[in-house]
């Protein structure tokens, strides 16, 4: 297609579909997001609220703009510094090697992407002192055949892409990873979850930590998920979940309810959105059930792994 015909064709899709019913995504390929009456009277959670489909996209997204200042203080607080170590449990079970291609949807100030990018340059490090080590003095021959060879051998350079609807989180995070003096291999996308402005077979590693019970319609996130994956490309999801133990369970409760609000209001000068986290993680499905969705939108070899008696999981699966 001649791009004076791709230019009119758009002309002609922004004169016949309403800017709201439409999305342009970063490969110019356009998509109708047309809304039934149907579907604008559904109804969803909000925490324990129960609103219009239409009107939970734009109250979360008020939430973590809210927060985004405050949004790394506050999971240190919330968690007491234990969010770091499940971030880095997700990337030793990830395991992501030299060349991989990462999307970090939900990806907000950008805690996982770097956490990829910071495993793959000591996986390449790895690779290299491991090399000196083996290394005996070559013949002729290993010397041509290591020049002829070089080229070859060097993998395509790692990348993360922070993919979030919320702008400020990503501006947010942006700049905390400018100041550090940390940009080469990350990138920052506004982008729906629901709808990715990305062509398919793009990624060998999708991500969504602490983001997708946010997503009003999660079957579409994983559907979308997998479209994004190269074959053989791993959905990795890491988010709250069911206490299995019931004593833990009651103590959970007890400081989820009473103190994260609490810690909400003190830290960022708002109760009401952490209220609200404390509340959408009950409604988001239990372990068995979001394996099933998993595996209910393509995926083989789902599998997930609880930690802290359950209070967060990481699930795991394959494009195959």
């Amino acid at each position: 297609m001649s791009v004076t015909m791709a230019v009119s064709m758009r002309s002609l899709v922004r004169r016949v579909i309403p800017p709201s019913h439409r999305h342009i995504n970063v490969s110019g390929r356009t998509s109708c997001r047309c809304l039934s009456d149907a579907a604008a009277d559904r109804s969803t959670h909000f925490g324990f609220e129960t609103v219009p489909e239409a009107e939970k996209a734009k109250r979360v997204y008020k939430v973590f703009e809210n927060v985004a200042q405050k949004y790394d203080v506050m999971n240190d607080a919330m968690s007491l510094g234990i969010h770091r170590l499940w971030k880095d449990t997700l990337l030793h079970v990830m395991n992501p090697q030299p060349g991989s291609q990462l999307l970090d949807v939900a990806g907000g100030t950008g805690d996982i992407s770097f956490r990829f990018l910071e495993y793959v340059r000591s996986q390449q490090e790895r690779q290299k002192r491991r090399a000196v080590r083996t290394m005996q003095t070559p013949s002729w021959q290993e010397i041509s055949n290591s020049y002829s060879t070089e080229d070859k051998d060097v993998p395509q350079e790692s990348r993360a892409v922070v993919c979030d609807i919320n702008k400020e989180m990503l501006r947010v995070g942006k700049q905390k990873y400018e100041s550090a003096g940390v940009s080469a291999g990350l990138s920052w996308v506004v982008g729906d979850a629901e709808e990715l402005p990305f062509d398919d077979d793009q990624f060998d590693i999708y991500t969504i930590a602490f983001g997708i019970r946010n997503v009003t319609h999660i079957d579409q996130a994983l559907q979308e998920a997998l479209r994004v994956l190269k074959p053989g490309g791993r959905f990795m999801c890491l988010e709250f979940s069911k206490v299995t133990n019931p004593v833990l369970a009651r103590l959970y409760d007890a400081y989820s309810f009473q103190m994260i609000p609490v810690l909400g209001e003190v830290i960022a000068g708002d109760w009401k959105s952490y209220q609200y986290l404390v509340e959408s993680i009950r409604k988001f499905p239990n372990q068995e059930e979001f394996k099933s969705m998993i595996e209910d939108a393509g995926f083989y070899c789902v599998q997930y792994y609880n930690f802290t008696g359950g209070v967060v999981a990481i699930h795991s699966g394959f494009k195959l």
